[in-house]
Formats: C-alpha cells, sequence, structure tokens
C-alpha cells in the first residue's frame, strides 16, 4: 500500500526519537501537520517561528535529543533563521521541515517564494529539498542522521506538492545512533602527558566539551597541581565539586581565573573554543584536545592539537602524568578565588534607598530556587548575573545566547526546557528588551500550559549596550525604553503577574512567585546604575568612562554619576 510522502516524513521523524515540533501552521504545512497530529509527536504552537527554533534549541541542548521545527513556505520558515543560528552555534540536534511551495512554480519568483537552499546554508550541517516522492524516506533519515552525527541543524525542503506525493517502492532507510569512543592515539597521549609533565606551572582551563567529565578532570588537576578555569558554557558542568576550581576568565569572569590562565607557563585547553584572544596566554605552551578538529588552534597557536571526547582522552592520559608535589601555583590561584567569591557575596545586597541591583535579585532568586532548577538567561546583563551568582550544584544548569549573544533567547528556551522537563522548575531570567521583543511568547505559555516561572529585569533600557556605550566615552544613545508595567501585562493576558520596587519585598515575592502553579511573571524594577565589571581594566575603558563622567556633568546629569558611584563603589 502505497504513502504520502508527509506521512513517511513523520514516520522517521519518530524513529529518530523526535519528541516535540515547534512551529506554526500554514497551507504548505497542513498536511504534514495532519500526520503530525496523528502521531506521538507533540505539537507546540508558537507565536513567532523565532522562538519556535529557540525553544526546539534548547529542549535539544539539554536532553541531547533530536528535536523538530516545521513552517510554512516563503516568510514562515524564514522566521526561524535566527533561532538556527542559535541551535547550530550551540551544536544541538535540531530538524527544521521547511515547507515550500509548488516544485513546478520553482524559479519563477512566485509568491513567498524564497531559496531556501541559499538561506539556510550557513546556519546547518545539511540542507536540502525532497524533489521525488521516492527520495522521501531516505532524505528524511539523511537530515535525521546529520542533526544527531554531526550535533547541529538540519533543513529539509518540501515542496507542498511532493508532500502530497505517493511513495510506492518505499526502501527501509532508519536513522542511526552511533556513540563512538574518540581519543588521540597513542603517541600523541605520549607527546600530550610529555608537554604537561615538563611544565612547571600548569592551568587547565575546560568548555563545555566537558560535560560528564569533571571526575577525570579533578584527578588530572590534582596530578599535575593545576588550577582549573572553565568557561561560561562548562559554569553548569565543572563549577560544583571542584576543589581546584578558579572560575572564568573573560568579560564574565575574576581576577583568580585570568590570571591563572594568563601567569602560567602550560595551559590544558579541554573541549573550549572560547572566542577572545587576548585572553590567552602568549609565552605558554598550549596543548588543546577537542572533538572538533576544526577547533584546534583556530583561537590561538597552540603547541599541540588532538581529536578526542574529553572523557575517554583523560583516562588515557592520565598513567602517564607524573604526579607533581609543588602545588603552591595551584594554591595561590585557589585561594585567591575563594577570596573574590567571599568579597562578591558582601557585595550581593540590597541598594542605596531599598533599591534592587540585578546581582543581588539574581542571588536570592539562586537562594531560593530549587535544587535541580533548570536556568535560561537572555543576552546581556540577566546572563551576565546568571553566570556570576547562580550556584550549580551539579543539577542545576544555566542556559544562554553565549556564543550567538542573540537577544530574547530565555523565555523561548524555557519553554522547550520546560517540556522536556515538566517535573523540573525552570526560571526564565528575561531582559525588558529581550521580553519585550518576542513578547507574544507570554501567550504560548497560556496556550500551551508551561507553567515557567519568568522574571524581569526592568530597568527601562538596553543595560549592557549602555554599558559598552559609556567604555567608550558615549553617552546613552537609542538605549532607553519605555516599558508597561509588565506584572500588569501578564495579568491582563491571563498569567500571575506581579511588580516588585522595593528590596525589602523581594524576598516574600520571589517565594510568592516560584510557588505559582501555572506559569508566573515577576516583574522587578533593577537599578538602572548597576554597572558589570570584567576581572581587569584596560585603558580604553577606563579613558571612556571618564571621557563619559564629564559629557554627563556638561549635560546636566551630575546626579547620575554620584548614584553611579554610590550603587558600584
Amino acid at each position: 500500500m502505497s504513502k504520502k510522502v508527509a506521512e513517511i516524513i513523520v514516520e522517521v521523524l519518530e524513529q529518530a526519537g523526535v519528541k516535540r515540533c515547534y512551529g506554526i501552521v500554514g497551507d504548505t504545512l497542513n498536511l504534514i501537520a495532519e500526520h503530525l497530529e496523528k502521531s506521538s509527536i507533540e505539537w507546540v504552537h508558537v507565536r513567532h517561528e523565532e522562538a519556535g527554533a529557540f525553544a526546539a534549541g534548547c529542549e535539544a541542548a539539554f536532553t541531547g535529543q533530536l528535536t523538530a521545527c516545521a513552517g510554512s513556505c516563503g516568510p514562515g520558515s524564514l522566521h526561524f533563521i535566527n533561532g538556527l543560528y542559535e541551535a547550530n552555534r550551540n551544536r544541538s540536534p535540531v530538524v527544521l521541515i521547511a515547507s515550500s511551495i509548488l516544485l513546478s512554480e520553482m524559479g519563477f519568483e512566485f509568491i513567498q517564494e524564497v531559496d531556501f537552499k541559499s538561506v539556510f546554508k550557513d546556519c546547518s550541517i545539511f540542507c536540502d529539498m525532497i524533489l521525488t516522492a521516492d527520495q522521501a524516506r531516505k532524505k528524511t533519515v539523511m537530515a535525521c542522521q546529520a542533526a544527531i552525527a554531526k550535533r547541529g541543524v538540519a533543513v529539509l525542503i518540501v515542496p507542498v506538492d511532493i508532500s502530497h506525493g505517493e511513495v510506492h517502492e518505499d526502501f527501509p532507510y532508519r536513522v542511526h545512533f552511533p556513540r563512538p569512543t574518540i581519543r588521540p592515539n597513542d603517541d600523541e597521549i605520549a607527546e600530550i602527558a610529555k608537554i604537561l609533565n615538563a611544565g612547571k606551572k600548569v592551568t587547565i582551563y575546560a568548555g563545555s566539551g566537558c560535560e560528564d567529565a569533571l571526575n577525570e578532570i579533578v584527578a588530572v588537576a590534582e596530578r599535575l597541581k593545576a588550577p582549573v578555569a572553565h568557561t561560561s558554557r562548562g559554569k553548569s558542568f565543572l563549577e560544583h565539586d571542584n576543589p581546584y576550581n578558579v572560575g572564568m576568565t573573560g568579560i564574565l569572569g575574576n581576577e583568580a581565573g585570568y590570571k591563572a590562565v594568563l601567569d602560567c607557563d602550560t595551559l590544558l585547553l579541554l573541549g573550549a573554543d572560547f572566542a577572545w584572544r587576548q585572553f590567552y596566554p602568549d609565552h605558554a605552551k598550549i596543548v588543546q584536545i577537542d572533538l572538533d578538529p576544526t577547533h584546534l588552534g583556530r583561537r590561538h597557536h597552540v603547541t599541540l592539537g588532538a581529536v578526542g571526547d574529553i572523557k575517554p582522552s583523560l583516562r588515557s592520559l592520565l598513567p602517564f602524568l607524573e604526579q607533581k608535589s609543588d602545588g603552591a601555583f595551584q594554591k595561590t590561584y585557589v585561594d585567591r578565588y575563594h577570596e573574590h567569591v567571599a568579597s562578591w557575596k558582601k557585595h550581593l545586597a540590597p541598594g542605596h534607598d531599598d533599591t534592587i541591583p540585578g546581582s543581588y535579585l539574581t542571588s536570592v532568586i539562586s537562594q531560593r530556587a530549587a535544587d535541580d532548577a533548570l536556568f535560561t538567561g537572555d543576552d546581556g546583563t540577566p546572563i551576565f548575573w546568571a553566570t556570576r551568582c547562580i550556584d550549580t550544584n551539579g543539577k542545576r544548569r544555566v542556559f544562554g545566547s553565549l556564543l550567538h549573544g542573540t537577544m530574547a533567547t530565555a523565555l523561548a528556551g524555557s519553554l522547550g526546557i520546560k517540556k522536556a522537563a515538566p517535573e523540573r522548575q525552570v526560571i526564565a531570567l528575561c531582559g525588558d528588551g529581550g521580553l519585550s521583543m518576542l513578547l507574544g511568547e507570554l501567550l504560548t505559555t497560556i496556550q500551551e500550559d508551561i507553567p515557567v516561572k519568568i522574571v524581569v529585569y526592568d530597568n527601562s533600557k538596553l543595560g549592557f549596550v549602555e554599558i559598552e556605550q559609556m567604555a567608550e566615552g558615549m553617552l546613552d544613545t537609542f538605549t532607553r525604553l519605555k516599558n508597561p508595567d509588565f506584572g500588569h501585562v501578564a495579568q491582563a493576558i491571563g498569567l500571575w503577574g506581579k511588580t516588585v520596587n522595593k528590596a525589602s519585598e523581594l524576598d516574600a515575592a520571589i517565594d510568592e512567585w516560584l510557588s505559582q502553579p501555572g506559569p508566573a511573571l515577576l516583574n522587578v524594577r533593577v537599578n538602572p546604575l548597576e554597572l558589570t565589571k570584567p576581572p581587569f581594566m584596560e585603558l580604553k575603558p577606563v579613558i571612556g568612562m571618564a571621557l563619559y563622567t564629564t559629557r554627563a556633568v556638561l549635560h546636566g546629569r551630575g546626579a547620575d554619576i554620584v548614584e553611579m558611584i554610590r550603587e558600584n563603589i
């Protein structure tokens, strides 16, 4: 008995392990939607396709399993593009079913015609079109297989007439789930050990590729007497239960992590693709191990690069490492990190006149959230405070747009994570700019009954952008936002909503917010003049801040300078 292409596509998605498909239905997608409704795959109706891609990407990043999006022809599927860039950069296995206009009309500038292959080629690891009905199963398998094996976005373009086509000779192509163990060869292991054994001051810098390798990293750190710095994306995996942790380097980091990396004579770089060259040591020997061979030496020149999963690679390496006896270098930076943490926690306090700094808000949420809470943070100050203030413990995880750097991921991402983990507490840390950009997804929480907890960092501006402008000596330019009361907005559309203005009211409000059974939004008017400070100061931003101060005073805004000093010094 023959089957329609739409039915075969859905069958392959089920066999590939897809649990949910995010999107908005439209004419060219109708038949596929009909078969999705008959399947085990849950359809999640978002209000904007970009949010659907953010949600799918976050779910895939959390579960490691293939997740789907589907959209209609032309502008429908085109809306997914920013979220697909985000998913592809995060190595999240996502497949987009991009339905399209009639194959026979392509090439004639037909209404809603878009060349999806050209559009999506730079944000996917697979992008192809089903050209005949007989290709349906094979190409859908290829798309799913690519997304799973290469860990990225696959785009399958389906002309509407092809989706209605019937397949008479259907071969049993299937998606496979290979999980090979990859490590450097024996000669490379020996050479890595030789370099590390010769080092006097060794630092480990580890990234998100070290998931599930904490025990091995701690063992290597003990053997080499090495402090362990980590990237922002590695925080959830490497911060907890790690006696040698010295935190992050980079703009989000602290002095201990920053100095531990720069002051070493040998750097062991593990599963990290940190982009900023100035945070790497120029005169140290660098050994890099990464699963992706294209990452080797692309951020900074390295002495030796090897390909491998971090856990089996370190297990193979450990027997060849000599036990170092001098732990002074390691102790120096571990002690400095603990001093930083103690000093930082003193800073986490209400502001002057009962105001609410964003850092203090985040620390209170961390204290009151569930032990296994999952957090998403919008790009800008919310994710900055999340990486600084959320305590991870091996159960919690923090998700943010730390590679793509796009706005508006927190709410949409929380929807995908909550769908995948309905028993876990999921908290979206939203900027006022990010929330308002995809404000319609508040309606998705109601329509799909997704009980996420949403907090808005309401400072009525694009806060991180304004700090960047200050560092360049500019007055704030086009950063101000005229916001509604987001607590009242939530109430108007059917959510639990509340607005808090005073630090003295914060504890009770957060407890009430987190105790709600359904989706709930807490709007917090945070201090707009709190600065996000890096672990070091370069001359250019110092001069820029001085110039900003002068300009602000000359423009009659001296009171802002006084308040900024009171809140940050």
